[in-house]
C-alpha cells in the first residue's frame, strides 16, 4: 500500500512548521548554516516532516528507514536527524551533511565564491544502441546519461524502466518525465509487485539524492532483477523535464 500524504493538509503544514523550527535549532546549536539552495532545504524539511508523520520520528529522508515496528527500527542503524555520521564525519570532512541541508560557514562561503560551471549535456542522438546498452549495464549512472537514455527510448533505440523509489508526496511534487513506476521505500516490497514480472527488463532507479535508490537497487539485484542501475546523485542533479501532480 503506497502511503499518500496530503502536503496541503493542515496536519502536514503544522508539522512542517515544527520541522523548520527543528532544523533552525539544529543550525543554532551546532553553528551550522543552511544550504544556499532553498530547494534543497525545503525538500529535506518536507522529507523530515513526512517521516515524522509516518514513523513518529524525523528519520533522514535521504535513506531508507528499516524496520516495520518502532522496536525494530530502534534496533536498526537508521539515521535520525541530525544523524551521527553527519555530525562526526560528513560535516567536519566535507563541510555539509549527506542531504546537504546543514553546512559549515566555510563551505557556504566557498560556494558563494565558486563560478557556476554547467556540465556539457550529452544527447541520445549521438548514442548507438550498443552505447545505450553499455550505460544500462553500469551500477551508477549520472543525470545526463538518464536524460540521454530517455531520449533514446523515445527513438526506440533501447527499452528500460525508470523507477522512482521516493514517497508519493515527492512523486506528486516533481518527478522525472518518463518515470514508469513509483515504488516507495516505505512500502517497497508491496509496491515492487508491480514490476516483479519484468525482472529481465533493464531498470534505472532514482530517489532524492541516490541513497534510498541505491539500497533498493541492492535488494532488487538480490531478488533476481537482471539489470538495475542507480541515478548516482538523485533527482536533484537532473536537468531534464520534470512532471508534477498525480
Amino acid at each position: 500500500m503506497i502511503k499518500k500524504i496530503d502536503i496541503e493538509s493542515e496536519e502536514f503544514q503544522t508539522e512542517l512548521e515544527l520541522t523548520k523550527q527543528f532544523t533552525t535549532k539544529v543550525c543554532e546549536e551546532h553553528g551550522f548554516f543552511y544550504n544556499l539552495e532553498d530547494d534543497v532545504n525545503e525538500s529535506i524539511q518536507l522529507g523530515l516532516t513526512r517521516n515524522k508523520m509516518i514513523y513518529g520520528q524525523r528519520f533522514c529522508p535521504c535513506f531508507m528507514v528499516i524496520g516495520e515496528t518502532p522496536s525494530q527500527r530502534e534496533k536498526e542503524d537508521n539515521r535520525l536527524c541530525p544523524c551521527t555520521p553527519a555530525l562526526t564525519k560528513e560535516i567536519p570532512e566535507k563541510g555539509h551533511c549527506h542531504c546537504g541541508i546543514f553546512c559549515t560557514k566555510e563551505y557556504v562561503d566557498s560556494l558563494k565564491q565558486e563560478e557556476v560551471k554547467e556540465e556539457v549535456p550529452t544527447h541520445s542522438l549521438g548514442l548507438s544502441k550498443e552505447d545505450c546498452e553499455n550505460i544500462l549495464k553500469k551500477e551508477q549512472i549520472n543525470a545526463n546519461e538518464v536524460e540521454a537514455l530517455l531520449e533514446a527510448r523515445e527513438l526506440k533505440l533501447i527499452n528500460f524502466l525508470l523507477v522512482d523509489t521516493r514517497e508519493w508526496m515527492e512523486w506528486v511534487g516533481a518527478r522525472i518525465k518518463g518515470t514508469d513506476y513509483l515504488v516507495p521505500t516505505t512500502s517497497f516490497y508491496q509496491a515492487l509487485e508491480q514490476i516483479e514480472s519484468k525482472k529481465e527488463t533493464p531498470i534505472v532507479v532514482y530517489c532524492h539524492s541516490g541513497s534510498r535508490s541505491a539500497y533498493c537497487q541492492k535488494i532488487m539485484i538480490d531478488m533476481g532483477f537482471s539489470s538495475v542501475a542507480n541515478l548516482d546523485y538523485g533527482i536533484v542533479t537532473y536537468r531534464g523535464e520534470l512532471l508534477s501532480g498525480e
